[in-house]
């Protein structure tokens, strides 16, 4: 099977504007970022979505994803940041591999979310609340 983009970046065999690298994650600009300083945060252990890694990959992305945020934020003088994650193509994936966006905000930059609101009807969510924490308990 061949590599996907991510594990081949993680290994070296494409270059990339790394930002930092440890053992298990890797973090690097974007090539077509959504604002300047928008970077991405890889674990190198090939998985594709957040349900599927290890404790300690998703524990150590978790912390450079603050740490770039931080990084970015204060050398592009952002006014704020969206750290998004994506599992499956239908919620935008579009590199079958976990990995994180950090990316730096200012107000009027033309970046939207597309954020739509609904409701529950009657019982509904009593009911997916129920089920979800009783699946909770069992993990």
């Amino acid at each position: 099977m061949e590599k996907c983009i991510f594990c081949r970046i993680a290994e070296g065999d494409i270059p990339c504007a790394a930002l930092t690298e440890s053992e298990r994650v890797i973090s690097f600009l974007d090539i077509n970022p959504v604002n300047h300083g928008h970077a991405l945060v890889v674990p190198k252990v090939h998985v594709e979505s957040l349900t599927e890694a290890l404790s300690q990959d998703l524990q150590e992305s978790v912390l450079t994803v603050q740490k770039v945020a931080r990084a970015c934020v204060e050398v592009t003088g952002a006014e704020g940041f969206n750290v998004l994650q994506n599992n499956g193509r239908c919620s935008g994936q579009e590199v079958p591999h976990l990995h994180f966006h950090v990316i730096p905000r200012w107000a009027g930059d033309g970046f939207s979310l597309g954020w739509r609101q609904g409701r529950y009807k009657d019982a509904e969510m009593e009911d997916l609340r129920r089920r979800i924490a009783g699946k909770l308990r069992r993990v």
